[in-house]
């Protein structure tokens, strides 16, 4: 398949790329003078979603309800999970871009790259491409001297294209709420970033509607906007932007004496004999050696042995969960390593926030991500097992890394807050919680960026 190429810019405030080059017949080139030339006005992102859907469902509707993939010399039969919608772009005139995820009957998930063409409710797709399968990807892209942008190998990937900047980095960090219809009296905890020896907070926009104050859960001291909402705040805009400067973090020596709730169950990551026998399964020949060695082995097993699918009951951070079906994302990978190492005395602790990208300098986040720190020879050391996961040439650079691209917004599970929520402690916080009259409800949570250093 040929590589497709383009150009790409910020779109005003919104999450999403700009992409103002078009498919040339001869590969790996595209004109910027033609770039530039398009005056036909741009399609509405909304439109290019709603075109993708409604493709989608027309042609499942034609197929006993499967979405039909050739993926090489086997055809996928695929249902729809979501669409990216930090990821749609047009490509100019009546030519766009989509990244949907979509899932086959045994729960794997494929991440497929659409193009398509034509007008609002009349779109049809001219290519696809399976990129990515349970988070791993087959291809990466590349943006070229002259913007352009070229799909390249995995292979032939560096470190920058698979999510990891090295070093130092700098971007504004926008974290977008849009209220829902508030019919009550209602109650809000918004995570607020904080700096630390690793990242340098600085706060350049807070605009929150209805009374505020600024809180701090008692155990993990972290910071938090809570919110008393009414009928008047309905479908208000909340608007948090940072000024972030992040360095890359590695083992680190701390001279506080280990908190013992790092060696404790918490409400869904228990300690106990379940844990402690699939820890000293994976430790196996090296429960002689030292807790380091014994932390890489669970570290290793748990890449081997968990699958990364956005897909079922994921997403709580629940270690039984991941335990049983062996998948999940960043949570549960993490929640299960926790649970596994603090069962063999290991101290471990969690953290959340979100992962910028790195092969780009604006645009749209997809979500939240978590990671994890254990403590063996006197040090913290940071895991990312989920990325380890998904790029296996990395996995060794995520044990005892955490990349420069990120921001932490919260540590911790079972966050305690005064005032706090009707349901309890907060089991993780990176989006808002929300409670409209003592009942839990959601607001939509978006993050975008904009890189202010070059690397």
């Amino acid at each position: 398949m040929k590589n497709l190429l383009y150009n790409s810019s910020l779109i005003g405030l919104g999450i999403c790329w700009l992409i103002l080059g078009s498919c040339q017949s001869k590969p790996n080139e595209v004109s910027t003078a033609e770039a530039k030339a398009n005056t036909v006005p741009k399609v509405d992102i909304a439109d290019i979603e709603k075109g993708i859907k409604a493709y989608i469902s027309n042609k499942a509707a034609a197929n006993d309800g499967f979405f039909l993939v050739r993926d090489e010399e086997k055809l996928l039969r695929l249902q729809l999970v979501r669409v990216h919608t930090e990821y749609l772009s047009n490509l100019g005139p009546n030519r766009h871009f989509a990244c949907v995820d979509l899932a086959d009957t045994s729960g794997d998930v494929y991440d497929v790259d659409f193009f398509m063409e034509g007008e609002p409710g009349e779109m049809e797709v001219t290519e696809t491409s399976v990129h990515k399968l349970n988070g791993k990807p087959f291809y990466s892209w590349k943006q070229q001297p002259d913007k352009t942008w070229a799909r390249l190998p995995v292979a032939e990937s560096s470190n920058k294209l698979l999510g990891v900047i090295e070093g130092e980095d700098q971007f504004l960090f926008n974290y977008n709420i849009t209220l829902p219809v508030i019919t009550d009296s209602a109650k809000m905890w918004i995570p607020l970033a904080v700096s630390d020896d690793y990242q340098e907070i600085a706060l350049v926009k807070k605009e929150v509607p209805g009374k505020h104050q600024i809180i701090k859960d008692k155990n993990n001291e972290n910071t938090a906007i809570f919110v008393a909402l009414s009928p008047n705040e309905s479908e208000k805009p909340i608007t948090i932007v940072y000024k972030v400067k992040r360095i890359e973090k590695g083992p680190y020596q701390d001279s506080l004496k280990i908190d013992p709730r790092y060696l404790q169950s918490s409400a869904l990551m228990p300690v106990g004999r379940r844990f402690r026998e699939l820890a000293q399964e994976a430790i196996g020949e090296k429960k002689g050696e030292s807790q380091l060695m014994q932390a890489r082995a669970i570290y290793d097993y748990i890449i081997d042995q968990m699958k990364y699918m956005k897909y079922g009951d994921y997403g709580k951070g629940d270690a039984i969960y991941a335990c049983d079906t062996k998948t999940g994302n960043c949570t549960e990978f993490h929640s299960l390593f926790i649970s596994m190492a603090r069962s063999v005395g290991i101290p471990a602790r969690f953290s959340i926030g979100a992962a910028i990208p790195s092969d780009r300098d604006d645009g749209g986040i997809d979500g939240y991500h978590c990671w994890a720190e254990f403590y063996a020879e006197g040090k913290w050391w940071p895991v990312d097992i989920s990325e380890g996961n998904k790029y296996t040439a990395l996995s060794t650079y995520y044990f005892g890394r955490h990349p420069a691209n990120r921001i932490e917004l919260s540590s911790g599970r079972d966050l305690e807050f005064n005032p706090g929520p009707t349901s309890g402690p907060i089991n993780f916080m990176a989006y808002p919680v929300l409670e409209i009259k003592g009942k839990s409800a959601l607001a939509k949570t978006t993050f975008t960026f904009i890189r202010s250093n070059t690397h």
